[in-house]
């Protein structure tokens, strides 16, 4: 048996090197892929940056917390909590405090989002040293970090007291977690009495003492000090989402991988019909028939396997870095020592091929001698009694998760992690009945060239309609990339679009202006002199959140808008699902059909913004549509939070132009755009960012080319398998060139069939998000990735034809008697 075996791998190399690669490579997908996701479990523990000289750091609660059944339940607060007063005139009378304040600053001359002010004395604590000039001794002086020539020089900055004139007494060094200005002591508090932090000289159990278990604040020392950092949980929230971003990726690649190499797998024992037609001829059994396959793949898998692994070790790193280049994990985010990933990789493509050469072998092994001879040529019968029973058992599951999900929870076909891996259904489904396919989708495509005169339509039709299992074989690939990105693409798109969609019919005001720093806000002298344009009517809403413990064990966040319910129907159409938003008053809230308690009437118990907790009657409740709709409260609901959007509706007899250069005037020291209704809408169309794009690279792009060297690799195994043919139409008459053309044509026809198939798995994921979109009341246009189809379909062809054809060169060079004798 062992001699068969070498005998065999000897003679059917091409065979050998096309599943060793397939697998490898799908190795060394997974084992890259689940390296780079088992590094994001475990992260190192962030250090203190503001605070890193600081001894002890008090800060109020930023979190809250709300006991359950099963424990408490925990999630940080849209708005956290200042310092308490007394606590603070507690300490500072017994020990060194230095208050933290931090208010936002604007440099009207300069585009500076995002620039935070701060008292001199806590400058020190975060490492901030003067590279020129002195500290600022009395009001309007300040110190910011930049070039050392912008001493002496005077800047107009913006502060809630309004826009004057400061003068740079000196320059520091910058920090990378925030861009500051800072004032004196004496006016930071001025500026803003809310005492964010209290940096106590003492020793942390003397403060703890003091503050005492009551009274709710936070005593941080050493790497806790990081959590009154601007970005306490940017490394973590990092992780998370890099996190989410490698799984979706692994799914994606690993069911890429399995398809391919099981399908290249099978394809390859059913290569060799013929040959096992002659062992069953010359004696052997089945079970002998079996064991000899399985021990040949046995033997290619494990060191494909192993070459995979060490591809992943190498392909590790460099995703790394691709990470850290394109700003989706942080700039200490490297590969760690773990071993599981190697495990599951190389298991995983041991099993894969096994079982995929098992199926096959079954079905070899138990066909009678003569009907292996006659099957050689032909596929009389494609489909075996379980492949019927999978295929069809996965269609149905397929097609009923999708309309199940758009009738009970339409929201949930909108997340990525469901649109993403609902393609796999359908695509193995598809590919399993694919033989039942095959045939009268190739007729129907050859039907046009068949009809032309010469030969060479007709043997397309004929030659892809009788190799049924080679067709669906070359034909996977294709389905695979077209199936995957169409759905994947294409609901991004539709979703994307139904978004643009729900803008536009929500949205009533003619102008809207959002504040250039959200966190700040508008001040109320500024809303008062955009109210107090003729003609103007002004919705002020600020962004809040609230906070319910859904069947006494979740606690959720609901992004919320804090309105005067008076002016809400004024600038936005909501889709009212019940009730009557002018119902909305200081005692009430306006939910959306996703929460739990969603009846009119009804009392909910929620958690605002600061983690105050109040019991609100539902006024009205609106549809959830694609997840922006978020709850409605008033803006007494809502403590600590200044308006960050003002939408203007213009009175049907009011001067537009006078009002808009008004309004743009009120608001130019703030820095903030005012846009037409037009214009916001457009921008806010959800645009692709440099890091999503990076984030389909690693979902799709991977596993595109892995199915793109897939079909060039099956292809050129298919087209070393029919060398006899080849041979026999040489013998007959036919030239070179007319064998090329006809091996080329077939070749363009397998991948217009697998286009086929990959359109009908897109058509139904993308019709399922359409259906989602319109069980949420929001109507849109379904939109498809013509051009990126096109050119995955492209890449598809060029490869296809490439790998026919050039083996097909080479076996041309060889005499056609040679060829039948060597084949016969």
């Amino acid at each position: 048996m062992l001699t068969v075996i070498l005998s065999t791998l000897r003679t059917r190399w091409v065979t050998l090197i096309g599943t060793f690669v397939a697998l490898a490579l799908g190795v060394a997908l997974i084992a890259t892929m689940g390296l780079g996701l088992a590094s994001t479990l475990d992260a190192p523990q962030q250090k203190p940056a503001r605070f890193a000289t600081a001894p002890v750091v008090v800060r109020g609660p930023d979190e809250l917390r709300v006991p359950s059944p099963i424990g408490d339940r925990t999630q940080p607060l849209a708005q956290p909590r200042e310092v308490a007063p007394e606590i603070a005139t507690a300490l500072a009378a017994k020990m060194t405090t230095i208050a933290d304040r931090s208010f936002p600053v604007r440099v009207a001359t300069v585009d500076n989002d995002g620039l935070v002010g701060h008292p001199w004395s806590i400058a020190a604590f975060g490492g901030y040293r003067l590279t020129a000039g002195r500290e600022p001794r009395k009001p309007g002086e300040v110190v910011l970090a930049g070039d050392p020539s912008l001493v002496g020089t005077t800047l107009p900055v913006r502060t809630s007291a309004g826009l004057s004139n400061r003068l740079v007494s000196g320059v520091v060094t910058p920090a990378r977690f925030e861009e500051a200005m800072f004032f004196t002591d004496e006016e930071a508090a001025k500026l803003s009495p809310r005492i964010d932090n209290l940096v106590v000289q003492a020793a942390p159990d003397a403060v703890r003492r003091l503050v005492g278990p009551s009274a709710d604040m936070q005593v941080l020392t050493g790497d806790d000090r990081h959590r009154a950092d601007p970005e306490p949980n940017r490394d973590r929230d990092a992780l998370i989402a890099m996190n989410a971003l490698l799984g979706t990726a692994s799914g994606v690649t690993t069911f890429v991988s399995v398809f391919v190499v099981a399908s290249t797998f099978a394809f390859a024992v059913a290569q060799r019909r013929r040959e096992i037609g002659l062992m069953r001829t010359a004696g052997a059994t089945p079970r002998q028939v079996r064991s000899m396959m399985l021990m040949e793949a046995a033997a290619v898998s494990v060191l494909a396997s192993t070459a995979g692994c060490v591809l992943g070790s190498y392909g590790a790193p460099w995703l790394a870095s691709l990470l850290v280049d394109e700003q989706l994990a942080p700039p200490w985010f490297t590969i760690g020592t773990h071993s599981w990933p190697y495990h599951v990789a190389f298991w995983t493509g041991l099993l894969m091929a096994l079982a995929g050469v098992t199926v096959a072998t079954v079905r070899a092994g138990r066909i009678r001698p003569v009907e292996a001879l006659r099957e050689a040529s032909v596929d009389s019968r494609a489909m075996t009694l379980g492949r019927w029973i999978v295929g069809a058992g996965l269609l149905t599951t397929g097609l009923g998760m999708l309309f199940w999900r758009m009738l009970s929870d339409p929201a949930d076909a909108l997340h990525r992690k469901t649109y993403t891996t609902q393609p796999m259904l359908l695509i193995t489904a598809v590919a399993l009945l694919a033989p039942i396919l095959v045939q009268p989708i190739t007729r129907l495509l050859a039907w046009l060239p068949a009809q032309l005169p010469g030969a060479t339509g007709m043997l397309v039709r004929e030659n892809a309609a009788a190799g049924v299992r080679r067709t669906a074989a070359i034909a996977a690939p294709v389905l695979v990339t077209v199936a995957l990105a169409g759905s994947l693409l294409g609901a991004t798109a539709t979703i994307s679009e139904a978004k643009v969609a729900e803008i536009r019919g929500q949205t009533r005001a003619d102008l809207i202006v959002q504040a250039g720093d959200a966190a700040a806000g508008f001040d109320s002298r500024t809303v008062t002199q955009v109210r107090q344009v003729p003609g103007a009517t002004v919705t002020a809403s600020a962004t809040t959140a609230v906070y319910t413990l859904e069947e006494g064990t979740a606690l959720i966040r609901s992004d919320a808008h804090a309105v005067d319910p008076r002016e809400l129907a004024v600038a936005r159409k909501l889709p009212v699902r019940s009730g009557d938003l002018a119902d909305l008053d200081d005692s009430s809230i306006v939910v959306n059909d996703e929460w739990a308690q969603r009846t009119v009437g009804e009392r909910v118990d929620v958690w605002l913004g600061d983690g105050t907790k109040v019991s609100l009657r539902i006024a009205a409740v609106i549809a959830a549509g694609t997840g922006n709709n978020g709850v409605f409260v008033t803006p007494r609901n809502a403590p600590g939070v200044a308006p960050d959007r003002l939408d203007v509706t213009w009175a049907v007899d009011a001067d537009t132009i006078a009002g808009a250069a008004a309004v743009r005037a009120a608001l130019q020291p703030t820095g903030a755009e005012v846009q037409s209704r037009a214009a916001w809408i457009q921008s806010e169309y959800p645009s692709t960012s440099r890091q999503t794009r990076i984030g389909y690279l690693l979902v799709l792009g991977i596993a595109l080319i892995y199915t793109g060297i897939a079909l060039g690799n099956t292809m050129v195994m298919a087209t070393s398998d029919r060398v006899r043919d080849l041979a026999v139409l040489r013998l007959v008459g036919a030239t070179n060139r007319q064998i090329l053309v006809l091996v080329g044509v077939e070749a363009l026809t397998v991948v217009a069939v697998g286009a086929v198939l990959g359109t009908i798995v897109t058509a139904f994921n993308v019709l399922g998000i359409w259906g989602s979109l319109a069980a949420l009341s929001v109507w849109s246009t379904v939109v498809l990735p013509w051009q990126t189809l096109a050119a995955a379909l492209g890449v598809c062809a060029v490869i296809a034809v490439a790998a026919s054809v050039l083996p097909a060169i080479g076996a041309l060079r060889t005499r056609p008697v040679e060829l039948t004798n060597a084949h016969g």
